[in-house]
């Protein structure tokens, strides 16, 4: 078969079946009596096995090294071109939320485009500084709260967190985001999620908070539990609990157990979980907590703990229930 009948089946141009000729990667074994390439059978088969092995991405180097090489295995190469695939998927999703995020902005002319262009670049800088002129900026600009939040989610930077934070507050939506965030692998990205959350007064809000309170990231805990106690949430008692006992915003978190409107209640539980522990520090941080509470429940668990066995938590106990009695 000639070139060009071969061309017009294969669908291949002569132009680079001449050039995989001069590669060596698809040799016509014949030729005719006027000097013409002529390909047999094999040779078709060949060229076929070749655009195959095109299709996935292969370069006509590894395509050859196949065909040819009987050592050449191909599971570290399906791994490589796996992830040469997944990393174009990602860019080409990045640009796509990039384009998205210039179309809900209502850029109506070039210049407004290229200003919001260059914020979304300026919020992805490497430098601190920028990012956070760039939010700043943001809200002034008219950069979506989508791209705001996806800026967020990425930051490192305690003060651009905070501006970013900022910006997305003065711009509605960015709420679907933050909930995707707060489900992410990456406790950081998490914590990010449910700090930003956290100023936001609504139920979606609450919602997404309420069922971080049992994330395995005890930092992600926190912020939700202490977000949530300060709106009167039962949900977070268990974890302002949880903070006293560790330690962690023990302060914090008492003072917000204070604000329960069932002071009882809330000694109650107190007491029950902590009161037994054998750890002195837990108890005396108990006994600090119990402070906070007003109430009778609170005053009797001050007087049984000043019979505590260690003695900084029993004088400690006493020294604020004699400050609490008539």
């Amino acid at each position: 078969m000639l070139i060009g009948e071969v061309a017009r089946r294969s669908g291949v141009s002569t132009r680079m079946l001449r050039h995989y000729d001069t590669l060596g990667l698809v040799r016509p074994t014949g030729r005719t009596t006027g000097g013409y390439r002529e390909y047999s059978d094999a040779d078709i088969e060949r060229l076929l096995h070749v655009e195959s092995l095109r299709s996935l991405g292969l370069s006509l180097r590894d395509v050859g090294r196949a065909l040819d090489d009987p050592g050449f295995a191909p599971d570290a190469l399906l791994e490589r071109l796996i992830q040469d695939t997944e990393d174009r998927m990602a860019a080409d999703a990045r640009l796509l939320d990039r384009l998205r995020q210039i179309d809900a902005s209502g850029a109506d002319d070039w210049s407004a485009v290229l200003d919001v262009v260059g914020l979304l670049r300026a919020v992805h800088s490497e430098y601190a500084a920028h990012r956070q002129r760039a939010a700043l900026r943001a809200g002034d600009a008219g950069l979506s709260a989508e791209a705001l939040t996806d800026a967020l989610l990425a930051e490192s930077d305690p003060n651009t967190a905070g501006a970013l934070r900022w910006a997305l507050a003065q711009r509605p939506g960015g709420i679907d985001r933050l909930a995707v965030g707060a489900t992410d692998r990456d406790p950081a990205i998490r914590c990010r999620a449910i700090t930003a959350l956290a100023a936001i007064e609504n139920a979606h809000a609450a919602a997404v908070l309420e069922e971080s309170l049992d994330d395995p990231d005890p930092d992600v805990r926190r912020i939700a539990a202490l977000a949530l106690g300060r709106r009167g949430v039962d949900a977070a008692v268990d974890v302002l609990i949880e903070l006293v006992a560790a330690g962690v915003r023990d302060v914090e978190a008492a003072e917000t157990l204070a604000t329960y409107a069932d002071d009882d209640r809330t000694a109650g539980l107190l007491v029950d979980r902590l009161g037994g522990d054998p750890d002195p520090s837990v108890r005396l941080r108990l006994v600090q907590a119990l402070a906070e509470i007003a109430g009778d429940a609170a005053s009797k668990a001050l007087t049984d703990l000043g019979d505590d066995a260690d003695e900084t938590v029993a004088r400690t106990a006493r020294a604020i229930g004699s400050l609490r009695s008539p």
